[in-house]
């Protein structure tokens, strides 16, 4: 009894000295001897299919090959090319971009960019338009201007309410200010009207400030880009899409409704191009525009279209009579008619009727053949 106390201690001391690794090890039992090889095999097999599986799924797919669109560069503009700037809010951003695109390729023209995001010419607080545009005068930065603005300024100017009569007076005059200063400084203005949006309230106030714009270029002896019916249905209403330069149907206004699509902004950019060669040729302002009120108590005044005398400008018609030749030679003596010239017969009615009758030109009654020239001719026939 004693000797089988001592050999429970001896085998209980014998496995707790037993070390980490031994005791993970799974015990070996009879059933084991039997199948464990096969059961190891199995084991050891399915976390290598699973691997496999993983590293199947994990593997990132080979890229396809594909055509690697090189854009070409950009051309180096002259030192005296024309500076066209676009002022105006976040519309005139996204037109910047599509003019910069248009006239990449030419070297006589830069586009630059002025357009400020949530600026108008109702909170001059966050933006002072007429003050940044005298600045920009002041510094002889542009050539030729660019506007788009308007889609921010349907809010209160001060105590004035919206398009109300008082609002539209104080709207009236900040634009007045705007194309006084570029009018004195001779710079040819391209306004572009404002299109459609999706919103029916805000498109017809967005229309009516619109038409304040165009009242306003109108009397600043400005250009007026209408664009208001190339965004629009066959109906006249808001659209989505529309045909881009190339006459295909896509997306031409931004999700928001208001702005335009990059296709949007290149069919603006194309109809301001249209409007530009009045003044841009070669990098040059071929037209000056002329105020018939400069120097007046008119000129401040709002000037209707098609009332009163219009817009003037100087066009030169014909040139200097320019030689094709060389150097001319002048003349030693003078020219003088023959003396003795003979004068040719006048015509005469005798000479419609001389020709024989079934000639070309016997226009008059003509002479019968006589009876020798039928015998000479023959019988005819019958």
């Amino acid at each position: 009894m004693r000797r089988f106390s001592i050999l429970i201690v001896f085998v209980v001391l014998a496995l707790t000295a037993m070390s980490g690794e031994a005791m993970a090890q799974k015990r070996t039992t009879l059933f084991d001897l039997l199948f464990g090889n096969q059961n190891n095999q199995q084991q050891q097999a399915q976390p290598q299919q699973q691997q496999t599986q993983q590293q199947a799924v994990t593997q990132p797919a080979r890229p396809s090959p594909s055509v690697t669109v090189i854009a070409p560069p950009a051309v180096d503009k002259n030192e005296g090319a024309t500076r066209l700037m676009v002022f105006g809010d976040s519309l005139a951003v996204d037109l910047s971009k599509s003019l910069e695109r248009l006239f990449a390729d030419d070297p006589n023209l830069v586009v630059i960019d002025k357009g400020v995001g949530s600026s108008g010419f109702v909170r001059d607080d966050y933006y002072d338009w007429n003050a940044a545009l005298q600045a920009e005068i002041e510094a002889d930065s542009f050539d030729i201007a660019v506007v788009i603005i308007g889609i921010n300024d349907r809010q209160a100017i001060g105590r004035n309410q919206p398009l109300s009569d008082e609002w539209k007076t104080e709207y009236s005059a900040r634009l007045n200010q705007f194309l006084t200063q570029l009018r004195a400084a001779g710079k040819p203005v391209l306004w572009v009207g404002l299109p459609p949006m999706r919103a029916h309230s805000y498109s017809q106030a967005i229309s009516e400030i619109s038409s304040l714009h165009r009242l306003a270029v109108a009397g600043g002896g400005a250009d007026f880009v209408d664009i208001y019916e190339r965004f629009t249905d066959e109906a006249g209403n808001y659209a989505d899409s529309g045909p881009d330069l190339s006459g295909q149907t896509v997306r031409m206004r931004k999700s928001d409704g208001i702005h335009f699509s990059s296709a949007g902004s290149d069919k603006v950019a194309f109809y301001v191009n249209q409007a530009l060669r009045r003044y841009y040729r070669g990098g040059a302002v071929s037209i000056e525009v002329a105020d018939p009120l400069a120097g007046t108590d008119a000129a401040n005044l709002i000037r209707l279209p098609f009332q009163g005398q219009g817009q003037i400008r100087l066009l030169e018609v014909a040139g200097a009579i320019m030689p094709l030749s060389n150097d001319p030679q002048r003349a030693t003596e003078l020219v003088v008619a023959s003396p003795d010239a003979e004068q040719q017969p006048l015509f005469t009615l005798e000479d419609l009727v001389a020709a024989p009758q079934g000639r070309a030109d016997a226009f008059g009654v003509g002479i019968a053949p006589s009876d020798d020239d039928e015998e000479v001719q023959g019988p005819l026939p019958d």
